[in-house]
């Protein structure tokens, strides 16, 4: 199937709740354990059961959710002793990824990496709250692995880059510099953007070790 140029995507009733939904489990919004109720979240977003059910269905193949036999479906926890596994698989991927972006980004691919840029730079970035910025490293993360133009590699990264933001929003309050960790993005998106591949990588492989270094001092 061939895919749309950044910005110009049209998707489906399912994909708009699984989108929504996942989001919401990705930045604790629901909270991990907190059960999950199909009527609620059809009338929060304004979208029929049949859309929910199918985007459920998905999270729980991701792990953001989990079902159980006359219990129902909850938010899963969020453990830490998965960190070591998660930064094993993206040490290895994000690294491929920034360099395939690199070399494979159309010019619309580079419009959108440049407005993060843009906005990463923005003089009032370090004045942002934790949320808003970490809903910015889940944009530049997310147009990175777009411009792979690799689906399967995308769809492998967006799934552990969402359970490593719920390790993330876990222990923000026990992380300071995050405008500095988000900065960081900046240097990649240029290398991206320049089709600097072996530059991309390092950065990209840096920042894993960083983030994983970071957490682990804050537990």
């Amino acid at each position: 199937m061939k895919r749309a140029e950044p910005g110009v995507e049209e998707i489906s009733l399912a994909e708009r709740a699984y989108r929504a939904i996942r989001d919401r489990l990705v930045m604790l919004e629901i909270r991990p354990g907190a059960p999950i109720s199909e009527d609620q979240l059809a009338q929060s977003l304004g979208l029929g059961r049949t859309p929910v059910r199918e985007a459920l269905k998905r999270l729980q193949y991701e792990r953001l959710i989990a079902t159980y036999p006359r219990r129902g479906t909850f938010a899963t926890e969020v453990n830490i002793t998965d960190l070591a596994h998660m930064s094993e698989v993206r040490r290895q991927l994000e690294p491929m990824a920034a360099a395939q972006a690199a070399r494979r980004a159309t010019d619309g691919h580079r419009v959108a990496l440049t407005a993060l840029l843009e906005e990463l730079e923005d003089d009032t970035a370090a004045q942002r709250s934790a949320e808003t910025l970490m809903r910015l490293d889940l944009q530049v993360h997310r147009a990175v692995y777009a411009a792979t133009r690799n689906p399967y590699l995308e769809d492998t990264l967006v799934h552990y880059d969402n359970l490593a933001t719920r390790v993330w929003c876990l222990f923000v309050d026990r992380l300071p510099g995050m405008a500095g960790h988000i900065g960081e993005h900046g240097p990649l998106l240029r290398a991206v953007i320049a089709g600097d591949a072996d530059k991309a990588a390092e950065l990209a492989d840096r920042h894993v070790e960083g983030f994983e270094r970071a957490i682990r001092a804050a537990v």
